[in-house]
C-alpha cells in the first residue's frame, strides 16, 4: 500500500505543477491520504493530529527565523544593501565575464540574504537582465545563475534550508556551514573554472548600464548601508543565535533605510508586513519584495510538510522502505544510498523542504554522527531538489528570470557538490570495507 500512495502523491503534486495549480491542492490531497492510512492502520483521528502536531513541534523555531527572514529581506531591500552590492559588481562586467560574474553575485546575494527564490528575484534578475542585454545565452546565465541561488541556500547562517537541516538533525548551524564550505570548496572552484572556459565562447558586445543607472536613481549608494549585511557576518562568525542576529540585522537596517535613504518611520510596519514595493515600476520589478508575507507560502509548505513527517513517525509508514535502504547502503555506501533517496523525495516532493524531511526521515540510521548526516543532507537534498524540472525549487528560480528549464544543465555546482562528495566519501567506504575483509 505505501508505495502506491506514494506514486499517487507523487502524480497528484506533478500534474499540480504542470498545470500551474497551487501546491497546496496537492499538499493537502497528500495529508488527507496518509492521514486515512493512519486511520486504516487503526490509529485513532485524536492519534493522528498529535502525530501532526508532533511533525509541526519539531520545526516551530524554523517557523519564527522564517518570519524574521522574511522581514530581514524586506529590510536589505528597502536600506540599499543589495543595491550597493549590484551597483559596485556591474560597474566590472563584461559579455565574456557574465557567465562568472552571475554565478559569484547569485553567491554572494544568496549567503546574504539565505534564499534561492529571493536571490533569483533580485540579483538574479539584474544578472540576467544585463547578460541579455550584452547577447550572451541565457542557457549559461541562467544555469548560473540557478546554481548561484543555490550556493547560498545551502550554507547561509539566514538560509531557511540550512536551518531545516540543523533541526532536523539536531545540530549546530554554525558548525554545520563550516563543513559546507568545506565540502564546496572543490565544487565551487571546478564551476568556477568551467564558467569562466564558458565565457571565453560568448562572442557577444555591448554593456548594459541601465540596471546601474535605475538603482543610483533611487538609492543614496554609500558603504553605509552595508551595515545590517556586516552585522550579520560578524555575529555569525561570533557564534551568536541566529534569531537575535537577524532581529539586531533587521534592526540596523531600519536605522538605514530611515536615515540614509530617507524613508518615512510610519511606513516600516508595512515594510516589515508586507515588504518593499517602490513606486518606480522598474526598480519594483528587481528589487521588489520580502516581507512577513513572503513567507507565508512556504511557511505553510513546511507545516503541512512537517506534519507529514509526524504521521509517518507515528504510523511507521517509512520503516519498509527504510529497512530497504540500510540494505543499500551496505552494499554502496551511506551517501549513496542518502543521494539515492533524496532524488527519489525530490522527485515525488516538488519541493525543497519536503525532500529534505523525507530524506531525513528514511536515512536518519545511516549516519551515526549527526554532524555528518547533516553535511549529508546538504548535499544531496538540498541541491537536488532543484535539479528536478518540474520542483518549485527549479521552476520558481527559472521562471522569475525568464529562463528556460533547459538551464538545469549547465548548473554546474548543483551537480558537482553530490558528485564530488560521492567520489570523497565512496572511497574512504571502500578502504573501510577492504580493511575490514582484510
Amino acid at each position: 500500500m505505501e508505495p502506491l500512495l506514494l506514486l499517487a502523491f507523487a502524480a497528484i503534486l506533478i500534474t499540480c505543477v504542470l498545470s500551474g495549480h497551487s501546491m497546496f491542492i496537492a499538499l493537502f490531497a497528500g495529508w488527507v491520504m496518509f492521514f486515512g492510512y493512519g486511520l486504516h492502520k487503526g490509529k485513532s483521528v485524536k492519534q493522528m493530529l498529535l502525530y501532526c502536531k508532533n511533525g509541526i513541534a519539531v520545526v516551530r523555531t524554523v517557523l519564527i527565523t522564517f518570519m524574521l527572514i522574511g522581514m530581514l529581506t524586506a529590510v536589505w531591500r528597502s536600506c540599499g544593501a543589495i543595491a550597493y552590492i549590484v551597483y559596485e559588481a556591474s560597474a566590472l562586467c563584461s559579455p565574456q565575464s557574465m557567465i562568472i560574474v552571475t554565478f559569484l553575485l547569485c553567491c554572494l546575494v544568496s549567503f546574504l540574504i539565505g534564499t534561492a527564490f529571493g536571490s533569483a528575484a533580485t540579483i538574479g534578475v539584474i544578472c540576467i537582465t544585463m547578460a541579455n542585454s550584452m547577447g550572451v545565452p541565457i542557457l549559461y546565465t541562467g544555469g548560473a545563475m540557478l546554481a548561484g541561488v543555490y550556493f547560498g541556500d545551502r550554507c547561509s547562517p539566514v538560509s531557511t534550508s540550512c536551518l531545516l537541516v540543523s533541526t532536523l538533525t539536531h545540530t549546530d548551524q554554525l558548525d554545520n556551514i563550516k563543513r559546507m564550505f568545506k565540502t564546496a570548496a572543490i565544487p565551487f572552484i571546478l564551476t568556477c573554472i568551467i564558467y569562466l572556459v564558458l565565457g571565453t565562447q560568448v562572442h557577444a558586445s555591448g554593456v548594459s548600464n541601465e540596471a546601474r543607472t535605475l538603482l543610483a536613481q533611487n538609492y543614496v549608494m554609500s558603504p553605509v548601508t552595508m551595515l545590517p549585511v556586516i552585522a550579520v557576518l560578524i555575529f555569525a562568525l561570533c557564534r551568536v543565535n541566529v534569531k537575535l542576529t537577524l532581529a539586531i540585522s533587521t534592526a540596523i537596517g531600519i536605522l538605514v533605510t530611515v536615515f540614509v535613504q530617507g524613508f518615512s518611520v510610519s511606513v516600516i510596519p508595512q515594510l516589515l508586513f508586507s515588504g518593499f514595493h517602490p513606486a518606480n515600476a522598474d526598480l519594483a520589478q528587481i528589487m521588489g519584495g520580502g516581507g512577513l508575507i513572503s513567507m507565508f507560502n512556504v511557511i505553510g509548505i513546511v507545516c503541512i510538510s512537517s506534519s507529514f513527517s509526524g504521521m509517518f513517525d507515528g504510523t511507521g509508514f517509512l520503516d519498509n522502505i527504510q529497512h530497504l535502504i540500510i540494505q543499500l547502503s551496505e552494499k554502496i555506501s551511506p551517501f549513496a544510498a542518502i543521494l539515492l533517496v533524496s532524488l527519489f523525495a525530490g522527485t515525488i516532493a516538488c519541493n525543497q523542504s519536503l525532500a529534505i524531511m523525507l530524506t531525513s526521515q528514511i536515512c536518519g540510521p545511516l549516519e551515526d554522527d549527526e554532524s555528518q548526516f547533516a553535511s549529508d543532507l546538504e548535499n544531496t537534498a538540498v541541491v537536488t531538489a532543484p535539479m528536478i524540472p518540474w520542483s518549485i525549487a527549479d521552476a520558481v528560480p527559472l521562471v522569475t528570470v525568464g529562463a528556460p528549464s533547459l538551464c538545469i544543465l549547465t548548473a554546474v555546482y548543483l551537480f558537482l557538490v553530490p558528485t564530488c562528495n560521492l567520489l570523497a566519501q565512496n572511497l574512504s567506504f571502500s578502504k573501510v570495507k577492504l580493511w575490514i575483509h582484510a
